[in-house]
C-alpha cells in the first residue's frame, strides 16, 4: 500500500469548489471555517481534532486502520468515480481514495470526511459535498 504519502500534518490551504450533486455553498461559501485548519496523519495515529470549528469532526485514534477505497489514474477516471469536474484540480497523478477507521470498533469516522492522496504535497479532503486542497506542512 502507497500510504507513506499520505502521512504527515496537513493544512487545508483552499477551496476547490462542491460537488455536482450537491453545492454547499451555503455552509462553506468561501470554505472560511476550513481554511489554515490542520490534520495530523500517521501510521499510528490519526487527529482531526484540527478542525476546530466542527465538533462532529473531532476524532483523535492510536493506531487507526488506514484501506484504500479506491485509485483514480487521471481526471477522467477521478469525474467517473466522484461526478466531480474541478478546473484547476489538474490530476496527473495516481490519487488514492484512503478511508480511516477506528481500530476498536472497525467502524470508519464517518464518511462526511474523505481524503484522496494526490501526491507527496497534496491532499484532497472531501467534506460532505465540498472540496478543499491541503498541503502537507510536516511529514
Amino acid at each position: 500500500m502507497k500510504l507513506k504519502k499520505f502521512y504527515g500534518t496537513w493544512k487545508v490551504e483552499k477551496l476547490l469548489g462542491f460537488a455536482n450533486s450537491y453545492n454547499d455553498a451555503s455552509e462553506y461559501p468561501t470554505g472560511q471555517k476550513f481554511i489554515g485548519d490542520e490534520l495530523i496523519i500517521k501510521k499510528d495515529f490519526f487527529s482531526s481534532k484540527g478542525l476546530e470549528k466542527y465538533k462532529k469532526y473531532q476524532y483523535e485514534l492510536k493506531n487507526p486502520l488506514y484501506e484504500i477505497s479506491a485509485t483514480c489514474y487521471n481526471s477522467d477516471s477521478f469525474y467517473r468515480y466522484y461526478k466531480i469536474d474541478i478546473p484547476d484540480l489538474n490530476i496527473n497523478d495516481e490519487v488514492t481514495a484512503i478511508d480511516i477507521s477506528d481500530p476498536s470498533t472497525k467502524m470508519p469516522i464517518p464518511v462526511s470526511l474523505s481524503f484522496l492522496a494526490v501526491n507527496n504535497d497534496r491532499l484532497i479532503l472531501l467534506s460532505e459535498a465540498t472540496i478543499f486542497e491541503l498541503k502537507k506542512i510536516t511529514d
